[in-house]
């Protein structure tokens, strides 16, 4: 029998809390399933381990991962360490250090789970989002810009608040044509099993660069899915059909930053971040 090697990092907050959990459930499935045995490794990595260490995971941290075939990974965040340090240097190093470009995120009522819509059953709730992992405006691109350099410089014949402004301040988002391509392709290929129904989170009628890229190769890749009946939202109104009509939806495709937003909305159609299940995937 082949084992699994599991490396657990349980984090901050409730995180240990869920993992131990968490693993009674895959110990279950372990006894029912034949031929699966999994080993767990356990590491401290975290906020708590920031404050002692100076770093949330070791330098070598990926290298250390390398050995295993999956990590189950738990809460990431506490008030005595900022967010940008312990999101981009654990969470986003662990996707963007093992091109975990697919963030899967089904959204599923379970039976006997409070729902906070009203009327909404199981048979309504039943979708998943595959959020671009890797790319957009979490890729750390931009800057702060002082007044009298020439990228303050660049900004200032925009508008007057720009050029009057001590600082501007600019965060790029960066969309490959590789990164957009594959995270469409999975999401079609995923369509095409469940309900044959993807859907576009877009926002291309502001975003006159990035999204609409992305709508060109939604279409480009959906001309290879003729089976696939296909529509588009601005992410704006996918948040308000999510609530008003989840039993619209079957899978949505969306940017890493949309992705990120409607996903949490997602958790909370189905009864909480608690139930909500996720996995960083390189397919």
């Amino acid at each position: 029998m082949a084992k699994h090697k599991v490396a657990v990092i349980a984090g901050d907050g409730i995180g240990p809390e869920v993992m131990t959990e968490g693993i009674k459930v895959l110990n279950a499935v372990q006894a029912k399933v034949k031929n699966l045995s999994l080993e767990y490794e356990h590491f401290p990595w975290g906020c708590d381990y920031y404050l002692a260490k100076g770093e949330m995971m070791p330098q070598n941290g990926l290298e250390i991962l390398k050995g295993f075939d999956a990590i189950y990974l738990g809460a990431i965040g506490d008030p005595r360490v900022p967010d940008h340090i312990s999101v981009r240097d654990l969470v986003l190093r662990i996707r963007i250090g093992f091109d975990q470009y697919a963030n899967v995120r089904p959204i599923k009522l379970l039976e006997g789970v409070f729902c906070p819509l009203k009327n909404k059953t199981p048979q309504d709730i039943d979708f998943i989002v595959i959020r671009e992992n890797t790319e957009g405006f979490y890729v750390g691109c931009g800057g702060r810009y002082s007044k009298g350099t020439p990228e303050h410089g660049k900004y200032a014949g925009l508008r007057r608040a720009f050029s009057d402004s001590e600082e501007v301040v600019v965060q790029e988002g960066v969309f490959s044509q590789i990164g957009v391509e594959r995270v469409i392709t999975y999401a079609f290929d995923l369509a095409r099993n469940r309900k044959k129904h993807l859907t576009c989170c877009t926002k291309s009628n502001a975003l006159n660069y990035s999204m609409v890229y992305w709508d060109e190769v939604f279409r480009k890749v959906a001309k290879s899915y003729p089976d696939v009946r296909t529509d588009f939202a601005m992410v704006d109104a996918t948040c308000m059909w999510m609530v008003k009509n989840p039993e619209n939806f079957d899978v949505i495709v969306a940017e890493n930053l949309f992705g990120d937003i409607i996903t949490d909305l997602g958790a909370a159609i189905q009864g909480g971040m608690g139930v909500a299940a996720g996995a960083n995937l390189n397919p």
